[in-house]
């Protein structure tokens, strides 16, 4: 049986980003150009739920004053995995992040998140079939 990479989650998480798995208020200014823009905490909750770890979350800042919230991963205690980075403009500093504990039950951006999750476990087998798994 051969593990999968992360560069392979990775992959399977970029090629699943669409507008229907942005934040929902942001869905109309979703583009191809920067799709990770509005993904970052159905991305972190897919993540986390591939690779465990812990849930991050930041603030986004704009001439010092708080615009939204970031979210992300961290593995083996010190390893932070953030797919969305890319996401912001040069004017958007993100801060230092905090752990977060994972909601029992994912109520904002529900069907985002299971909708992303499909997606990528769908190409993950994908992977693995065209492996010989």
């Amino acid at each position: 049986m051969n593990p999968l990479l992360l560069t392979d989650i990775e992959a399977a998480v970029r090629e699943s980003w669409g507008a229907d798995t942005t934040t929902p208020e942001h869905r109309p200014s979703w583009t191809a150009e920067n799709p990770a823009r509005d993904q970052c905490g159905v991305t972190a909750l897919v993540l986390h739920d591939l690779i465990g770890g812990d849930l991050l979350r930041g603030e986004v800042h704009v001439d010092g004053v708080r615009t939204d919230f970031h979210w992300w991963n961290r593995i083996g205690g010190d390893f932070e995995i953030d797919l969305t980075r890319e996401q912001f403009a040069p004017e958007e500093v993100v801060t230092e992040g905090t752990v977060v504990v994972r909601p029992e039950r994912i109520n904002r951006l529900r069907e985002e998140y299971e909708l992303l999750r499909s997606r990528v476990l769908r190409r993950l087998d994908e992977t693995a079939a065209r492996r010989g798994r």
